[in-house]
């Protein structure tokens, strides 16, 4: 951030002048709850006439705001706080926040990573990582590296130990701190200093960061006979239609009859990508998103184009987390009863976000529409009586007032105000409190397994390259008992877990489960090992038990659509 008073006159002449700006092309709109990842909607920052009172002076406001971040400097008590950049940034943020939630302000390292994560890839070394916790040491363990990625070709494997990046301590930092350390520009070069998971040995390896590629579906397999499943839950880039197109053609080809499509922690992504998701399924001609604003410009319909949409049986699994585009697939294809949507009440995100670019690099998000569905429900959650905490962790009531009937294609009543409703609430598998626990044990018990380092399991040791892509067959890193017996003695002979032998002799499901997620991790890496968990998770359980009736519910809505037209 530069000079507070050219920036603060700046953003007030940004803000004042938005509304009499000349028709242009079409700018990016994003979806700021995808913090991260980020996602992109098509909009115009015209806006022609405004009706409200002129504001302040634009020097006006600056002078003010300057004279009261100065009086802040000179006199608050702790000295510490008065960053001028942050106060600046935090007066920015709540300004912004006070409209609505996802109104927001990007300084301008924020801003580029907003605007470079849309192209579904960032530039690393490519490696999951995570912390874990033993001998009240937290540090930073390779979980898997990424296909033909640079932390792969570098010979990085599960458990090794980030020590140091580039010559700096990371021990003791969060696993989010570390990501950012090894990340950097493309060709540029990390020194990444790990303690062997198989030696103990101190190895200092030379990664050049590259382009790594974050595909938005990461996987698509047959789930049981005749019954497709596609993982859907990394957002909508600008290949997410093209992959889907690629996955159904391969698993058509494996005898699949029927799909479950999970959008469970789908966060967003770019509006057009979502509409022709949705369209893959729907009827030619069939609207499946409106969009409506304070200015003409700003109102926009989408409807679907495919002329040979799929018509197999169709289940959608959906979460807290299910947001904002995939809210927008979600709905549609409820309004139409073309599916049935199972899991628990989306995130309920519909608002619509112009992109400003500020001088500096900076930018902000400003809301100027709201997305309907095709029955006219709002897909935006109430944020009207709710801080920011309530409303991003669902913990304000949604008054009744404020929920809108509309009904599907066959009459089914649906409600607007609050995300999309399932048709059939699945709660999700919850860890408890002593599972969690566990988690530390498990994972360096696994660190030393899978490098044949317990005793009479020495043919569980993972070893070679790994097996990208690999569906993880019934025989698979099978736990047994020996193993469970195993992984008691190691809690027991260390003092800090020797607690935890008895809550684990109670957890043998939990425990079995997540040891073999780890070395099906190892072994194949993360997209494989997510398999494990899906083939025990009682959400999908439900959506195999339900695809019978969501066939039965495509048929009626296919009659009444015939009904219609005659």
């Amino acid at each position: 951030m530069r000079s507070f008073a050219s920036f603060v006159l700046v953003l007030s002449v940004a803000l004042t002048a938005f509304p009499q700006t000349k028709p242009s092309d079409p700018v990016r709109v994003s979806d700021p709850f995808r913090i991260g990842r980020g996602s992109f909607f098509s909009a115009s920052p015209s806006r022609p006439g405004l009706d409200s009172p002129e504001p302040e002076e634009p020097a006006q406001i600056s002078e003010d705001v300057r004279e009261a971040i100065e009086l802040i400097r000179r006199n608050y008590v702790d000295t510490r706080k008065t960053d001028y950049d942050l106060l600046v940034k935090a007066s920015i943020e709540e300004m912004l926040h006070s409209l609505d939630p996802h109104s927001n302000y990007y300084d301008d390292a924020e801003f580029q990573e907003l605007l470079t994560d849309q192209q579904s890839e960032y530039f690393g070394i490519g490696a999951t990582i995570s912390n874990y916790t033993r001998d009240g040491a937290t540090d930073t363990y390779v979980v898997a590296t990424f296909a033909d990625s640079p932390a792969s070709r570098a010979g990085l494997r599960f458990g090794d130990r980030i020590v140091q990046v580039n010559g700096a301590d990371m021990r003791g930092k969060d696993s989010a701190y570390v990501r950012d350390r090894v990340r950097g520009r493309k060709g540029t070069v990390a020194r990444v200093t790990v303690e062997r998971a198989d030696s103990g040995r101190l190895e200092t390896v030379e990664i050049r960061r590259n382009r790594v590629p974050q595909p938005s579906i990461p996987d698509a397999y047959i789930l049981r006979p005749g019954i497709g499943y596609v993982d859907m839950s990394e957002g909508f880039n600008y290949t997410t239609s093209e992959e889907l197109s690629v996955a159904l053609a391969e698993l058509k080809r494996q005898g699949m009859r029927s799909l479950i499509l999970d959008l469970r922690d789908n966060t967003g992504g770019i509006l057009d990508q979502a509409v022709k998701v949705a369209e893959k399924f729907l009827p030619f001609g069939s609207v499946v998103v409106t969009q409506r604003g304070r200015f003409a410009i700003d109102n926009r319909t989408w409807k679907a184009t495919d002329r040979n949409p799929e018509t197999m049986p169709l289940v959608v699994l959906v979460n807290e987390q299910t947001a904002s585009a995939s809210e927008i697939v979600s709905g549609a294809l409820q309004d139409y009863d073309r599916a049935l949507i199972i899991g628990e009440n989306t995130f309920g995100k519909g608002l619509v976000q112009s992109i400003l670019e500020l001088p500096y690099r900076s930018g902000l998000t400003l809301t100027t529409a709201k997305y309907y569905t095709p029955s006219g429900r709002s897909i935006q959650r109430d944020y009207s009586n709710s801080g920011l905490y309530n409303y991003y962790n669902h913990k304000q009531e949604i008054a009744a007032s404020r929920r809108t009937e509309s009904k599907t294609l066959t009459g089914r009543p649906v409600f607007g105000g609050d995300g999309i409703n399932p048709d059939e609430v699945v709660k999700s598998d919850l860890v408890s409190r002593h599972q969690l626990a566990l988690l530390d044990p498990i994972f360096f018990f696994t660190r030393v397994l899978s490098k044949g380092g317990i005793s009479g399991l020495e043919s569980y040791r993972v070893s070679g390259p790994l097996r990208y892509g690999q569906r993880v067959q019934p025989a698979d890193h099978i736990v047994d008992d020996g193993v469970l017996k195993a992984f008691g003695d190691f809690l027991r002979a260390n003092p800090e877990w020797r607690s935890f032998a008895t809550i684990a002799e109670r957890e043998r499901g939990f425990v079995s489960l997540r040891l073999r997620y780890n070395l099906v991790t190892a072994a194949f890496g993360t997209v494989s090992a997510k398999q494990v968990l899906i083939e025990n998770d009682n959400q999908v359980g439900k959506a195999v038990e339900t695809l019978p009736r969501a066939e039965q519910l495509s048929q009626a809505a296919n009659r009444a659509r015939l009904r219609r037209k005659q």
